[in-house]
């Protein structure tokens, strides 16, 4: 079986890779043809339009690659089966398992290039292709934020009316201390600046009002410097923020937010949930794959294409779904996350039953 492995993996590899370059570049292809005119109209520089193409075709290969991997496994084991070939290596005294073998060493071979991609590679090119959108095509977007509410410590929320990225000031800043529904603390200022020699908030015209239990003590004055938890960083991050991150910077990012108590901590959890469970679905689509083209059938190759783009589709939609139900606030949100690996999982096993020995 050793040859036969050796061919079964190259296959495998070669026919994913072409699938995944042919999709990748018709979408691609579809939409440069659609923002062709903004391309034109806002001037982008053609090595920046060709840096986001790189970028959303590697966004682009991690959500296609459920599909590929399938597509794959599905002309590579429907040719061997309308061949006769898995007759007979069954038929030789091989079993079905031991086959399985060179599809499920490829399998993992691109769910450990996929992990590495999702934990290190991804979040640069999530990032690259989000700068390019609001740089080049939502020039609209405006440099100020409105409305902000963060939650800096636990028990204390910080808002501010509106705040400025150019020069990291903020207007109608508060400071409320709150514990079981009661107002403790309230600091308050007109403006807020980023001092970047000392890496402190300037409060300017502040009001500091503190409840006590004899009664309430005000303070105010023109200006004081403030020690907070958040940085201007925190006040310019995409809704995507939590794609952005690498791995390491994601698990930092979740330690940061845990000593805040901050409410989004579930966002980027559940990013980190998702980027070990979504490796594993090479592994599971390839195993069902088998199963499902394993058997020699007139129809041809054709009707399991089909049917594995379905699976797969199937796959992407459920992995969706779970993921809205994990961050709409599940009980268990690593069993949301998991949903879809679980439910092909057990597919996987009641189809294995039906094959052939």
């Amino acid at each position: 079986m050793k040859l036969l492995d050796k061919l079964i993996i190259k296959d495998f590899l070669k026919t994913y890779l072409f699938v995944v370059l042919m999709l990748i570049m018709v979408v691609l292809v579809l939409d440069f043809t659609e923002k062709n005119d903004t391309y034109i109209r806002n001037n982008v520089p053609t090595g920046e339009v060709l840096q986001y193409m790189l970028n959303y075709g590697l966004y682009l290969n991690n959500l296609l690659t459920p599909i590929t991997v399938f597509i794959s496994v599905i002309f590579i084991t429907s040719k061997m089966a309308g061949r006769t070939e898995i007759i007979a290596i069954l038929s030789s005294g091989v079993s079905f398992m031991r086959m399985l073998v060179p599809f499920l060493l490829s399998a993992i071979l691109i769910a450990v290039v996929s992990f590495l991609l999702n934990g290190w590679v991804l979040p640069v090119a999530t990032a690259g292709v989000s700068q390019f959108k609001v740089e080049y095509l939502d020039k609209q977007q405006q440099s100020n934020l409105q409305h902000i509410h963060i939650k800096v410590a636990p028990n204390v929320y910080a808002y501010l009316l509106r705040y400025f990225t150019s020069n990291n000031s903020g207007y109608n800043f508060t400071l409320e201390h709150i514990e079981e529904g009661k107002l403790l603390s309230k600091f308050s200022a007109d403006r807020i600046v980023w001092d970047t020699t000392t890496n402190a908030w300037s409060a300017k015209n502040w009001k500091l009002r503190e409840l006590q239990e004899m009664g309430e003590r005000w303070d105010a004055g023109d200006e004081m410097d403030t020690t907070l938890s958040i940085t201007p960083n925190d006040f310019d991050l995409p809704l995507n923020h939590h794609e952005t991150l690498t791995l390491p910077e994601l698990t930092e990012q979740i330690k940061i937010l845990e000593e805040r108590g901050a409410d989004n901590i579930s966002f980027y959890r559940i990013e980190k949930y998702v980027r070990f469970m979504s490796p594993f679905a090479a592994i599971l689509l390839t195993f069902i794959g088998v199963i499902v083209s394993a058997k020699k059938t007139r129809g041809g190759s054709g009707f399991k294409i089909a049917l594995g783009f379905l699976l797969a589709f199937v796959y992407i939609i459920l992995f969706l779904l779970s993921r809205t139900f994990a961050e709409a606030g599940t009980a268990y949100p690593v069993l949301a996350v998991w949903i879809p690996n679980i439910v092909f999982g057990l597919t996987g096993l009641i189809l294995y039953k039906t094959i052939p020995r």
